[in-house]
């Protein structure tokens, strides 16, 4: 039902307990879309329900419409709040006692397996003993399927647990019914074993093993599962743990407090001593260290961090103290949108997954069709009834939706985690399909493919001068007084290349307009002017070079005489070489758009070897180029990390924010790329693909799987036990499948330079 025009819809997230196949997530999204408004998304593997609904309708009331469902329901705790896995957990008491009766099951079920498959064994009134150790498996080891088989019957549904439930009471009592009615409790009885069930040559045979056989396999199946998709789960723990319970804060008078992490505040400083994380988003105040932000954004090697540097949260401290101002705490800092970004990712559903889902809706009652359609025709052609049992009986057994509940949610849930490992964060299963299917990608130079900052690129001093250094050293105490980039970018560059943390006083320092600055530094008197047309012709070579390549040149003189031109400029990332190649290789079509100046936009692009350039690119004229490409028939990204790239990031098939970029930038995007390197972005593209191939890998394995298995049992040619192996095993390789992605690297291409 669809809500009212103009209604305000939330977004709310549900734990819900009790889902075993695919057919359960399907009611539990039918019943919740009852409610006027509502929509829901609900997720197998996560046991994660996203759903919408009008601002009127409370969490009790979806809480109580999912327990009316047959299923537990509970709102979640904060991702970041929630402790990492110890043991002393509700989930955790859950798991022991799933553990523990599949122990008690194999204990029980295996002497049966072991006399029903090997007569040789078989010794007088052997079948007494197995009815003895069948009994508890049937009932007890068997009795969540049971139990959740009648909720289900309550409310007119069918899943898993009935098929597993109805294969398990159908075994046990035909068998019951062969040792008291049928001649199998004579103590002499012999019944052989066949992967094939045989004629009862007048004597009924029992199916114990297939009744303790298909719980034990269920459970060992599930528990199997269970422990693959926590591994799938690794990620959101692993950033769980990233987060400090307890931060020393630094107070006026230098003393330290320690507090718990909720109660520090944007603005208080805090201490980060060697080995320890970053407790919060900062600035740092004193001090000078490496961190660590290799669990946070995948980049490996530590960065350098003094006095205004900014630091991340969960970053390690590698070297010295620091004192952080706190910029951003809580549900505010990059760790927690990280997280709520992969959170959402592993919610969010696959096209193939709805399908799978649909599929699996109508699957169970088709199977139970199948089943009585089964026992009918065989017991209808003049069958032994113990054959049309045992094929119904494998039937629903063999007919297990599980794989197909379970074949993308699990690759999605291992894909995002291994993608925020590597620093690239996706929005859903939509930006993962739409990072598989690019085109062309549309790059925004500053910030993009190139770092954002002015930087000192080349300083070329006359001969027999006073040399590059000692000019560099006093161009950047003069500039220590201008408020220019340019200045800033030469004090910053002179200060790091001299290993001095406070260059030379300057005096008598003037500002000229237009021109550059000037100042008496140690006596002498500094110049840093734009070019004029007297320089020695070394320079002027630089010059010429300087303005082909888009740089700004700076002349400095030392007490009216020209010593050095110093070039500053804009420099391309590093990474940027390597993945507009490898794009490139990839069949992705590289275009440059940029507000910047036609000059150092071509410079950029000859450079990387990018074709098609588009300077002075206003936000509008972004958006248009986005949507001439799309015109065209090219799925279009957009990579960008400014306010002037948000329309182009929304309206492109894909939008791609750098994680250095503004919020609204990342706002717009489907996917950030937390590294703030532009070659994320072809490991992102090759990631999408692999994810997509396993996942239609396991929905060829989980749909081919019933397509073969099926009529075999129809026919009688499926033993009921190996029936309950084959279905448990072909969970299982899915999620196995699905679980590869965790270890996926990144492929390594030589790069080609192109200038």
């Amino acid at each position: 039902m669809g809500a009212e025009p103009g209604a305000v819809l939330v977004t709310t997230d549900l734990t819900v307990g009790g889902m075993t196949c695919a057919a359960c997530v399907t009611r539990v999204e039918k019943k919740l879309g009852k409610l006027d408004g509502v929509t829901a998304t609900v997720n197998l593997a996560t046991g994660m329900a996203r759903v919408s609904h009008p601002a009127g309708i409370s969490p009790d009331e979806l809480v109580a419409t999912v327990e009316k469902a047959g299923y537990t329901a509970a709102l979640p705790e904060p991702p970041m709040k929630q402790e990492p896995a110890d043991g002393d957990g509700d989930e955790s008491e859950g798991a022991r006692q799933e553990r523990h009766r599949l122990v008690v099951t194999a204990l029980l079920a295996l002497p049966v397996l072991v006399l029903s498959m090997a007569p040789g064994l078989q010794f007088r009134n052997w079948q007494w003993l197995c009815f003895a150790l069948a009994a508890p498996v049937a009932v007890w080891g068997a009795g969540p399927f049971h139990v959740r088989a009648v909720r289900g019957l309550r409310h007119s549904a069918a899943t898993m647990d009935t098929l597993v439930s109805l294969g398990v009471v159908a075994s046990f009592a035909w068998s019951s019914y062969a040792l008291f009615l049928g001649g199998a409790g004579d103590p002499g009885m012999r019944m052989p074993f066949t992967f094939v069930p045989t004629a009862s040559d007048g004597v009924a045979h029992i199916y114990l093993e297939a009744a303790v056989g298909v719980p034990l396999f269920v459970l060992a199946g599930r528990f199997l599962e269970a422990r693959a998709r926590h591994g799938t789960g690794e990620a959101l723990r692993s950033l769980a743990r990233l987060t400090a319970k307890e931060v020393p804060v630094r107070e006026d008078d230098g003393s330290e407090r320690l507090i718990p992490i909720e109660e520090l505040r944007a603005g208080q400083v805090f201490a980060v001593r060697p080995g320890e994380r970053v407790a919060t988003d900062g600035q740092v105040t004193e001090g000078s260290s490496a961190v660590d932000l290799s669990l946070v954004t995948g980049e490996c090697e530590p960065v350098e961090v003094g006095p205004g540097s900014p630091v991340v949260g969960g970053a390690v401290n590698a070297g010295g103290l620091l004192l952080v101002r706190a910029t951003a705490v809580g549900a505010d800092t990059q760790l927690a949108r990280i997280t709520r970004l992969v959170t959402e990712a592993q919610a969010g559903k696959a096209r193939a997954q709805r399908l799978a889902d649909s599929v699996a809706g109508v699957f169970v009652p088709v199977v139970l069709a199948l089943a009585v359609t089964a026992l009918g025709f065989w017991l209808g052609a003049g069958a032994d009834p113990q054959a049309a049992i045992t094929a119904c009986v494998a039937v629903l057994v063999v007919a297990c939706p599980c794989a197909l509940g379970l074949a993308t949610p699990t690759a999605l849930m291992a894909a995002t985690g291994r993608g925020a490992q590597l620093g690239v964060l996706v929005t859903g299963p939509q930006a993962l399909e739409g990072l598989q299917h690019l085109d062309a990608v549309v790059l925004d130079k500053t910030g993009t493919l190139t770092t954002g900052h002015m930087t000192v690129t080349r300083v070329t001093a006359v001969l027999e001068g006073l040399g590059s250094d000692a000019v560099l050293r006093l161009a950047g105490a003069v500039e220590q007084g201008s408020e220019h980039p340019l200045g800033r970018a030469v004090c910053a560059y002179a200060r790091r290349e001299s290993g001095e943390q406070r260059l030379p006083d300057v005096s008598e320092f003037s500002a000229l307009p237009g021109r550059g600055v000037r100042g008496r530094v140690e006596g002498r008197l500094v110049e840093v002017l734009a070019p004029d047309e007297d320089l020695p012709a070394v320079l002027v070579d630089a010059l010429t070079a300087s303005e082909s390549a888009a740089r700004t040149p700076v002349v400095v003189r030392v007490d009216g005489a020209v010593e050095a031109l110093i070039e500053v400029g804009d420099v391309v990332r590093p990474g940027s070489y390597r993945a507009v190649d490898r794009l490139r290789r990839l069949g992705i079509r590289p275009v440059l758009a940029t507000g910047d100046r036609e000059p150092p936009a071509r410079a950029v692009a000859q450079a990387l070897g990018i074709e098609e350039v588009h300077a002075r690119c206003t936000p509008e004229g972004k958006a248009a180029l986005v949507r001439e490409l799309r015109e065209q028939g090219y799925r279009v990204a957009v990579v960008g990390d400014g306010v002037n790239d948000a329309a182009a990031l929304a309206g492109a098939d894909l939008g791609i924010a750098m994680g250095s970029g503004t919020d609204v930038a990342i706002g717009a995007a489907d996917v950030t790329l937390v590294r703030g390197d532009i070659e994320a972005l072809v490991d992102a593209v090759l990631l999408a693909r692999r994810t997509l191939g396993t996942i239609r890998t396991n929905l060829v394995w989980a749909f081919g799987y019933n397509v073969v298995t099926v009529p075999l049992a129809m026919v009688g040619l499926l033993n009921p036990m190996l029936a309950a192996a084959a279905m448990s095993a072909s969970s299982v390789l899915v999620v196995a499948n699905s679980l590869r992605l965790r270890a996926w690297q990144p492929s390594s291409i030589p790069v080609r330079r192109y200038a």
